[in-house]
């Protein structure tokens, strides 16, 4: 909700909506997965009637932690999405 209100704010921005996995499973799988959370939050922001137009999707994978990954709190931190303005 606060996405989609500071969006609603702000009706020239543009964000990049990045998802992040844990390092469970393989590279490839982890990967698949980050782009289908990203893709997942811009369909609810869509729905939440942000254009779609407004948002690009990009997914990392389990490439850019921001925990140690050998605790389930570290793993939890590390499944994330981002948001950054891209104008």
């Amino acid at each position: 909700n606060q996405i989609k209100d500071a969006l609603s704010q702000a009706p020239d921005m543009r964000i990049k909506i990045i998802g992040h996995t844990d390092n469970e499973g393989d590279d490839a799988s982890n990967l698949a997965l980050s782009k289908k959370r990203a893709n997942a939050v811009k369909m609810k922001l869509s729905t939440m009637g942000i254009s779609s137009n407004r948002m690009e999707t990009d997914g990392k994978g389990e490439s850019d932690p921001v925990a140690e990954n050998n605790s389930a709190f570290g793993k939890a931190q590390n499944r994330r999405v981002e948001f950054v303005k891209i104008n």
